[in-house]
């Protein structure tokens, strides 16, 4: 892989061994995938933030490295808010190692901004080269606004935000975003039948970690992050088109003779469907929008919630939404930054939860040992203050 004579002296260690270090993942990663120099971001997003996931020895990793970070960089979701996690029934001492990661971060120059929609907080151009790792943001990035990256894990997506740069390989070229599969949705009727989390899921699975090309249907923003955050965690979709909907669908023109098809069905829908009692609600799994957050104060208005309902968010989206924040949370509902249901360790205490979606679907009962249950966003309310 080429190295210009910056990158060169980066890796010697001229500036420090946690650059060295980093550099050394970057290299790794570009000889293991075949890339041919490495390319520079605008941006980095990077997991490995809750230390329910990354435990004692993550953080001691983390805490063992001296640079700052090169570009704009966010975190992911952390375990608990950094705000008011006693009232979210948080242990102290996981608390006190929660603060010690978010520290480590923000001494490597990690914006705290904790959150799996970085989309939300900064705008993000067709075409720029970005170095994200959460799933559902990658998906997001590359499907949603044209960006390009690749799904990055935890170390290489901090190394490329000390450095600055990513392999160039993947998704980063425009070659490898043509489509490999055509998805078909059979329509059906009723709310579930355009349930976009829920067709993501059975998409994902049939698909795996191809490049699906959508045809027939038209959603918006907010169901297109439903769409490929579900595709992402059935499957390993990394990018998707919608014809005549995405921006690379609208630039380029397909050819979909050769390619196979496939259909997610009414009835395939409709099956994931359930009437399971459950112990507690969770919606924002990616965190909320601001179109959601007021259309689950719409739902919410007037009625009172009789079992937990957490509506995750990221902090930014929050503090400019106050007026539909107040509206939710006088319901009894709570508003929660900071963290997701799939990360914190305080959804691992319900046996059952209900969610708004299909990649909550797929990671509630791994990440949280709890049955999980799939409604619309109306049902979730409805459920919750019956």
């Amino acid at each position: 892989m080429y190295l210009d004579n910056d990158d060169e002296r980066v890796l010697a260690g001229e500036f420090g061994e946690t650059r060295q270090k980093m550099m050394e993942i970057l290299v790794a990663l570009g000889d293991v995938y075949g890339a041919e120099k490495l390319v520079p971001i605008t941006s980095a997003q990077v997991s490995g933030a809750s230390y329910k996931t990354i435990g004692r020895w993550g953080l001691s990793w983390l805490q063992s490295l001296n640079a700052r970070a090169a570009v704009p960089a966010v975190l992911n979701p952390i375990g608990m808010p950094r705000e008011g996690w006693q009232e979210f029934g948080i242990d102290e001492e996981f608390a006190r190692r929660q603060a010690e990661v978010v520290e480590a971060y923000r001494k490597l120059g990690i914006r705290v901004e904790c959150t799996c929609t970085p989309y939300y907080l900064r705008i993000t151009e067709y075409g720029e080269h970005l170095a994200w790792s959460e799933s559902s943001a990658v998906a997001y990035a590359n499907s949603v606004l044209g960006a390009r990256t690749n799904r990055e894990g935890g170390p290489s997506a901090l190394a490329a935000a000390i450095i600055g740069k990513t392999p160039y390989y993947g998704l980063h070229i425009v070659e490898n975003r043509r489509p490999q599969v055509v998805v078909e949705v059979e329509s059906g009727t009723g709310p579930h039948a355009a349930h976009w989390g829920a067709i993501g899921h059975v998409a994902g699975k049939k698909v795996g970690n191809r490049i699906p090309l959508f045809q027939g249907i038209r959603p918006n923003r907010d169901q297109l992050k439903a769409l490929g955050a579900a595709m992402a965690a059935t499957g390993a979709v990394a990018l998707f088109h919608v014809e005549k909907i995405t921006p690379e669908a609208r630039v380029f023109t397909f050819d979909t003779g050769d390619l196979e098809r496939v259909t997610v069905t009414a009835d395939e829908i409709e099956a994931l469907f359930t009437e399971t009692e459950v112990e507690a609600v969770a919606v924002g799994c990616p965190h909320c929008s601001a179109d959601e957050l007021r259309e689950l104060a719409e739902l919410l208005r007037g009625k009172t919630t009789t079992k937990p309902f957490y509506i995750f968010a990221a902090k930014g989206v929050a503090k400019h939404n106050p007026d539909l924040v107040s509206v939710i949370e006088r319901s009894g509902a709570r508003v929660i930054t900071d963290t997701c249901m799939v990360v914190s360790p305080r959804m691992d205490e319900f046996a059952s939860i209900m969610v708004d979606s299909g990649k909550a679907l797929a990671y509630v009962p791994g990440m949280c040992g709890a049955l999980a249950r799939i409604g619309t966003r109306k049902e979730c309310v409805e459920v919750a203050t019956s």
